[in-house]
């Protein structure tokens, strides 16, 4: 089975994540997760800090010859930051101790994991919370996650994303966002995800694009930020991953961790999701057909999963992103030393980063779904699992 670790700071020398249990024989190249690094970092909204922060992964490990071993896989990602943002960073974050005063920052940010970083670990310096609660974090997670991506393209299964909501601005129903995600689908997740990557907010309408942005210059002018909804699509998915016999087996409780542990997240729903509350149930569950030899579906109100197990119909998740909490306008707090109230202080944010969210759950959910094909086809090789995936499929 597939797992990953990260390790690393935001302004530290470099990002690290090792990948274990990938397969033997799946074709890898430093463009595959590449080509999703510049994907996470491209959006309106974006900070100062991506106009200089480019993502070059280096392989150094678990790969010959332009295809796996079947070996951990070492992935790298030098922080460009470490030496643009201030020559003093390498002073602050260096690993030995040092002999000059280090100001301490001890004003924590409400919406950060800086208080309750501080109150976990028994520290006075909020500043080693910051650098490793930072999203800076999930650039090297997609690196990771691109190739249990790439494992799922190999067999077909394809994964993109777009942004339904920014802030007032969204689609006005389940079905609107259909008519429009649906068609491209239809296509592959992965034509749907290049439709949305041509647009600024990844919106797939050309209308609330222009509206989204209008309202991130607006929010931009107000010293404020936006949060919003995204959707993830996974196509190609075969009928019978997942399991209803364990809680911990159910394919959807696993997804949810997935999209939950983004920094920012506050909230996931698969298919119709929270609106299955408010209809009866005519208008929820979707009946089933037999055409070709094959069960089906006339609708996809399920989002492609039922009883913890796929369907074999597109699997649709929504995430909710908060609003960034680091704003231009500021908000107040206190000082961990003294207790006085104090304003927090601004430091370079994006607007709206919901539009690099989108990329970053695209490539977190591919893990989990890598797992449960592995579960039901795995082997050791690439070879070897095509052998059972196409017997299986016969």
């Amino acid at each position: 089975m597939i797992r990953y670790l990260t390790a690393g700071e935001s302004h530290g020398p470099e990002l690290t994540g090792i990948v274990e249990g990938v397969p033997a024989g799946l074709p890898l190249r430093v463009e595959d997760i590449a080509g999703e690094l510049s994907r996470r970092q491209q959006g309106y909204g974006r900070s100062g800090r991506m106009a200089f922060e480019k993502d070059i992964p280096h392989i150094l490990s678990g790969v010959r010859l332009g295809k796996t071993m079947g070996h951990p896989i070492t992935l790298k990602l030098v922080n460009r930051a470490h030496d643009k943002d201030s020559a003093n960073w390498p002073v602050v974050m260096s690993s030995v101790p040092v002999d000059q005063h280090i100001e301490k920052i001890t004003v924590p940010r409400p919406g950060h994991a800086d208080l309750t970083g501080i109150q976990k670990y028994q520290l006075d310096d909020i500043r080693p919370v910051i650098e490793r609660s930072s999203a800076r974090e999930t650039a090297i997670r997609v690196a990771c996650c691109a190739i249990a991506r790439k494992f799922l393209e190999y067999f077909g299964i394809e994964i993109g994303g777009h942004v339904t909501r920014i802030g007032s601005i969204g689609y006005k129903s389940w079905e609107a966002s259909r008519s429009t995600a649906d068609p491209l689908i239809m296509k592959g997740a992965r034509f749907l995800a290049q439709s949305a990557d041509r647009s600024d907010v990844r919106c797939l309408d050309p209308d609330l694009t222009s509206k989204m942005v209008s309202e991130i210059k607006e929010r931009r002018k107000q010293g404020s930020s936006l949060g919003g909804i995204y959707e993830i699509v996974v196509s190609g998915l075969p009928a019978g991953l997942g399991s209803y016999v364990h809680w911990d087996r159910k394919l959807e409780a696993q997804l949810a961790m997935s999209i939950m542990s983004i920094q920012a997240m506050k909230g996931v729903e698969i298919g119709l999701g929270f609106e299955a509350g408010h209809r009866p149930g005519h208008q929820v569950h979707d009946e089933i057909t037999w055409h070709n030899d094959h069960y089906g579906r006339k609708t996809n109100r399920a989002g492609g999963l039922e009883g913890g197990i796929t369907t074999g119909m597109p699997l649709i998740i929504r995430g909710v992103m908060k609003p960034i909490p680091t704003m231009l306008k500021p908000l107040k707090t206190v000082d961990i030393i003294d207790h006085k109230e104090q304003d927090t202080r601004y430091e370079r944010s994006d607007v709206c980063a919901l539009p690099r969210a989108v990329v970053v759950a695209e490539n977190v959910i591919a893990p989990v779904l890598a797992n449960a094909f592995l579960e039901k086809f795995g082997g050791d090789s690439i070879s070897e699992i095509v052998k059972r995936y196409h017997t299986n499929d016969s």
